[in-house]
């Protein structure tokens, strides 16, 4: 499966966020079906904070700026555009039925979805993020500060959350290159010669291999 979990956010972050979000009011956070598609809408089933609200806009800053400032984000995304973040939370009997992402929202094309887990796993029962490939389906609980990153190409669901509450945040990246398989392809030659680099140093022999590799982005961007 083409996906990326990373640790994006440290202590400090997730609870500045958090208690951001503890300010909000109840007026504040709206029936997450608005921002659905037509399919989606039928199946989502929980809170998200409006996107106009200062606190939504501040902390979806913050949160594009860590996500630009990782560089291992950066070469398995290659995003030209990060947009539509939100936050979403989902307490008992809460969830998200299978669904995909719409392939162009009014903020840009999704390319890969991401989910930022504001709470730990074991903070709430229930509430694994499931993404379906052709041949298998795997179930994802992610601690706090963690973000998986995967194609939006990919059937999704959220399972009923049991108890406790699910706090995370969800967006889009519109990639410089489309297609996941080059995408892919990208990703392991920059890291297999980032790998060189730390071990070897430079050499003309790595010269290659990085022209290479901006030649091949040039080619395969859009």
């Amino acid at each position: 499966m083409n996906y990326l979990i990373h640790q994006l956010l440290n202590p400090e972050e997730i609870n500045l966020i958090k208690k951001e979000l503890e300010k909000c009011n109840q007026q504040d956070w709206e029936d997450g079906k608005k921002t659905a598609g037509s399919h989606a809408s039928i199946v989502k089933n929980n809170l998200q904070l409006k996107r106009n609200t200062e606190v939504s806009k501040k902390n979806a800053q913050l949160v594009s700026k860590k996500i630009l400032s990782s560089q291992l984000i950066k070469s398995f995304s290659l995003p030209k555009r990060i947009h539509g973040i939100m936050f979403t939370k989902s307490s008992n009997n809460m969830h998200y039925g299978r669904h995909i992402d719409n392939p162009y929202m009014s903020s840009g094309r999704s390319d890969l979805s991401f989910t930022l887990s504001l709470t730990n796993k074991n903070f709430y029962k229930g509430g694994e993020l499931i993404i379906e490939t052709m041949n298998n389906e795997e179930k994802f609980k992610l601690n706090a500060g963690e973000i998986i990153l995967y194609p939006s190409s990919y059937l999704h669901a959220v399972n009923e959350v049991h108890k406790g509450e699910r706090l995370v945040c969800v967006g889009w990246i519109e990639s410089y290159v489309k297609s996941t398989e080059k995408r892919e392809y990208l990703f392991d030659l920059d890291a297999g010669a980032r790998s060189l680099l730390a071990k070897h140093g430079r050499s003309d022999e790595l010269d290659l291999i990085f022209k290479s590799y901006s030649n091949l982005l040039r080619v395969m961007g859009n």
